[in-house]
């Protein structure tokens, strides 16, 4: 189907929603624009989707909408009477229509006599997660397009367990979705009969009462709180977000007391006002709250992203500078902490597991090694280490501890089977409570573990390249990399090969072969003589070939300068290309 019969059929719809038809009439003539709208449909991936805010097959809208949540209703209809019953619990962050889109979810399951369970207010992606297992609902789905740009909005789908679907169930469900043919007839239920019918729930203060109390679980030291519950002084920011309530409670319920929230930024604000991006993995989204560390005299800044599953650290340095930290920094410094308390006492289990992604630090791996922890890798992305996490509760093989990735997603409680920015900003500042009892910062205490364990540093480049030709390109990187992969980088021998399309690792030095038991992906990883790595991947939710970057010395400017020079020659190879 060409892109002008698919525009044809929404600009001859005459029930067409009267603000999406005024969108259409504004472009009518722009036959760039009209293509760009309707060449295909807003693609329904393993995770859900996200997407432009507007009218078209290829944007966010109430029909497209519809259309995934007709697909999930399809899915949970061919599961059973039971399934139906259980029904989907939906959250909803503060971006653009965010509320409409989520009503319309709870409208097209509905529908097919589908049990839903509506937030009555925007709630973190974490909370869904929490709600799903508390509510034993069979499925979940949160409206958010996490930190990208305000005119984005996505559709997340999450499975009975609380995690994000694992690759075998989000591919039946993408069959579902791209079953349904005409996203503009899809029949939905009436609100107020779906209430009177109890199909319909509006989920009140019961679910948010019960994640704060199984919050409380994770904290490892309350007299240590206590302690210095006055003197540890907080910022916080939610980004315009969802974060504000949530995390504020936590740190009151934790016993932090001398918390300031960002005013500029701490209430919903779908155009993110304030920032040019609402992520804290750029440092850019900290400069209000560095102005309220400098005239609060601040110990540790917190900031969250809009759906608040991601969080962001930024303490003093020895400059007295605020930096933020990056995500394996943090994660070392929560993990470090949650193994000395738990050896302290004596409730580290002797089964217990770290889980992390390949991408991030291998720091993490020599922390848990040191209190006798086995460390497991997964794939990109935080559904693969909530589906470890099921596992290992099903079998009891291991007893998760931690899990977390470089890009500011952390977990340690599993009663929330994804990231979670909540648990981890009260988390962050028990461990912030830990180093101020003994006179440091957090600054100090991330240079202490440096001491013990090794200098390591890690870095990330993106190469941006849109469209059909730079979707080739990556392709061709990547597969130059893997036809003709180097033998040395940095003026370091390559010494082995992780190849996770092929699921095998090679070492180059020994020429033995072993098998790799992950999903398949396009991703390849390259270990050097002296331990440091690189990694490519394209990136899944955008036009990117990131490539990560990983090393260890014995000082931070030996580190610094390998990390360097591995970056340059890795990136000068891609320019040749």
């Amino acid at each position: 189907m060409s892109w002008k019969s698919s525009y044809e059929k929404w600009s001859q719809f005459n029930d067409l929603n009267q603000e999406l038809k005024n969108q259409l009439n504004e472009i009518t003539g722009n036959e760039k624009e009209l293509e760009d709208r309707f060449y295909k449909n807003l693609e329904f991936g393993t995770g859900g989707m996200r997407g432009e805010l507007g009218v078209g097959i290829n944007r966010m809208n109430i029909y497209t909408v519809r259309k995934a949540a007709e697909g999930l209703a399809k899915y949970i209809e061919v599961q059973g009477d039971i399934a139906k019953s259980r029904g989907v619990v939906i959250a909803y962050d503060s971006r653009h229509q965010s509320p409409e889109f989520a009503l319309e979810v709870a409208k097209t399951v509905g529908k097919h006599g589908i049990k839903a369970y509506l937030f009555k207010e925007l709630h973190p992606t974490p909370m869904l997660s929490f709600a799903v297992r508390y509510l034993h609902a069979y499925s979940g789905v949160v409206i958010t397009a996490s930190h990208n740009p305000p005119e984005y909005n996505g559709f997340k789908v999450y499975g009975q367990d609380g995690g994000q679907l694992p690759p075998k169930q989000a591919d039946e469900l993408v069959e579902y979705v791209n079953k349904v043919e005409n996203e503009l007839v899809i029949q939905v239920a009436d609100e107020s009969e779906l209430v009177n019918n109890e199909i319909l729930t509006y989920i009140g203060e019961q679910v948010d009462q019960a994640y704060l109390q199984a919050l409380r679980s994770i904290g490892q030291d309350k007299e240590l709180i206590q302690s210095v519950a006055d003197s540890l002084k907080i910022v916080y920011t939610p980004l315009h977000g969802t974060g504000n309530i949530p995390v504020r409670k936590g740190l009151e319920s934790f016993g932090f007391r001398n918390v300031t929230v960002v005013k500029e930024q701490e209430l919903p604000d779908s155009n993110f006002s304030t920032v040019t991006s609402p992520n804290p993995e750029e440092h850019a989204a900290f400069e209000l709250a560095i102005q309220y560390g400098k005239q609060n005299d601040a110990d540790v800044l917190i900031g969250t992203d809009p759906d608040t599953d991601r969080i962001g650290v930024a303490v003093k340095n020895h400059v007295g500078e605020y930096q933020v930290l990056t995500g394996n920094q943090l994660g070392a410094l929560m993990l470090h902490y949650l193994l000395t308390k738990m050896k302290e006492k004596q409730t580290l289990p002797s089964n217990g597991i770290v889980i992390k992604t390949i991408v991030t630090s291998e720091i993490g791996r020599e922390i848990a090694k040191s209190f006798g922890i086995s460390t497991l890798d997964t794939l990109t992305g935080f559904k693969f280490i909530g589906e470890k996490i099921k596992e290992y509760e099903q079998t009891g093989e291991y007893t998760f501890l931690f899990g977390y990735e470089e890009s500011y997603g952390y977990l340690i409680g599993d009663f929330v089977r994804d990231k979670d920015a909540v648990q981890s900003a009260v988390f962050a500042a028990e461990v912030a409570a830990y180093y101020k009892k003994q006179g440091k910062s957090l600054y100090d205490g991330l240079l202490d573990i440096f001491a013990q364990y090794g200098y390591y540093i890690e870095s990330l480049r993106s190469l941006t390249l849109k469209g059909k030709e730079g979707t080739e390109k990556i392709a061709e990187i990547l597969n130059t990399f893997r036809q003709n992969p180097p033998t040395e980088i940095a003026g370091l021998r390559v010494a082995a090969v992780e190849d996770y399309q092929m699921s095998e690792r090679k070492n180059l030095l020994t020429e033995e072969t072993t098998n790799i038991n992950l999903p398949k992906s396009n991703v390849l990883k390259y270990y050097l003589e002296d331990g440091s790595w690189f990694c490519l991947r394209p990136s899944g939710t955008e036009p990117k070939a990131k490539f990560y970057f990983g090393v260890k010395a014995d000082s931070m400017e030996k580190s610094q300068e390998l990390n360097k020079k591995l970056q340059d020659d890795v990136m000068e190879l891609v320019r040749r290309m």
